[in-house]
């Protein structure tokens, strides 16, 4: 994906004939996804994932009935990515089979942040956090086309306070997402990470993304690339913690 840095990217959402399939267009891209619901038809499954029957859900009980969804994008990268400033880079992962697991209960992840894989039954919901959540919640929110955006600070200071001030500017100039009800606006979450091995990190479903700061425009092509690929395709609030 090429991004010019001198020009601002006019983002827009487009709800697409048929499924009611959703369009990020970008200057910087275009990227498709389907439709889905937390219930999942049959044919819904994910690429790759034996799901087990979903327990009851704590939240979002309000999701319509959805038709099938196609399979996952597939875990390669639009174009060569070339690092910058910030050493910038991203990873196609393998998607693991990711069924519901009790609340609390301790996965082993194939990637640092995780990028797909067994997730608890409640998704946490598209905002801003100032604390930490287990991953379960997180992963489960990328499976209905979240981007998460993790930082990692060692001290909570003027330099962290600027870190996630630049990671809120990515969010807010990204366009409304037209499933989400304007109190969410967009499918991302924002929140801190301790296990992170690097400063930033951003985690769509079969990609990561991991940097040593900031680099909007990088950060912007990633989740212009990534959102709302996933299993499931819905902006229903989650759990807020």
């Amino acid at each position: 994906m090429v991004y010019n840095e001198g020009v601002k990217a006019r983002l827009a959402f487009a709800t697409a004939v048929g499924g009611a399939a959703l369009g990020f267009v970008a200057l910087v891209g275009l990227g498709a996804c389907g439709s889905d619901d937390e219930t999942r038809a049959p044919a819904a499954a994910e690429a790759g994932a034996d799901r087990t029957a979903a327990a009851p859900r704590k939240v979002g009980d309000d999701v319509p009935d959805a038709a099938a969804v196609p399979d996952a994008a597939p875990d390669v990268d639009a174009a060569p990515f070339e690092a910058g400033a910030c050493n910038e880079r991203i990873d196609a992962v393998p998607v693991m089979d990711s069924p519901h697991v009790a609340d609390g209960t301790q996965v082993a992840y194939s990637s640092n942040p995780p990028s797909s894989g067994p997730h608890y039954n409640s998704w946490a919901n598209f905002q801003e956090l100032t604390h930490p959540v287990d991953d379960g919640y997180l992963v489960h929110s990328m499976e209905h086309g979240a981007v998460l955006l993790l930082y990692r600070c060692e001290t909570p200071d003027a330099a962290c306070d600027a870190l996630v001030a630049s990671l809120r500017a990515v969010r807010d100039a990204l366009p409304a997402d037209p499933l989400c009800d304007p109190a969410i606006r967009v499918r991302i979450v924002i929140a801190p990470r301790a296990a992170n091995d690097v400063s930033v990190a951003a985690a769509a479903w079969g990609h990561v993304y991991r940097a040593d700061c900031v680099d909007p425009a990088s950060l912007t092509a990633f989740i212009v690339d990534h959102y709302a690929k996933a299993p499931e395709n819905f902006c229903v609030p989650g759990q807020v913690f």
